[in-house]
């Protein structure tokens, strides 16, 4: 496992951007996928954006395709998540995860893969 802490969030506007990190600490980092899922209140956690640790491959939710995109540096054990064109529906506490597994369109969108969470980040995107 890696401990994982979250920044970034924060309060747009309808059509805004914001930029969310999070710092990974641990051993072995960047052998680990990472992926940011969001949940809104009352509802389950959904996949938004993986990286795969081995060739840096991305992956998206429909929803965000296209308006978020994902990065890492493994230099610094961080993954980024950019967010642009922000709608109201996205508004959600935002999580980092992190696991030992093998990045692709199926595994990244499985909840159970990732070991590790951080507490979480509040997006809220006001119309």
């Amino acid at each position: 496992h890696v401990q994982l802490v979250e920044s970034g969030g924060g309060v747009v506007q309808a059509g805004g951007s914001l930029r969310l990190s999070c710092a990974a600490f641990g051993r072995n980092v960047s052998t680990y996928s990472m992926g940011w899922v969001r949940q809104d209140p009352g509802k389950e956690r959904g996949f938004v954006a993986a990286i795969n640790w081995r060739d840096g491959h991305t992956y998206y939710a429909d929803s965000v395709e296209g308006r978020f995109t994902i990065s890492r540096d493994n230099a610094k054990n961080t993954v980024s998540l950019q967010v642009n064109s922000l709608k109201p529906e996205d508004t959600a506490v935002y999580y980092c995860a992190a696991g030992s597994f093998m990045a692709t369109m199926t595994t990244a969108r499985i909840r159970t893969v990732y070991s590790s969470w951080g507490q979480g980040t509040q997006v809220t995107v006001s119309s």
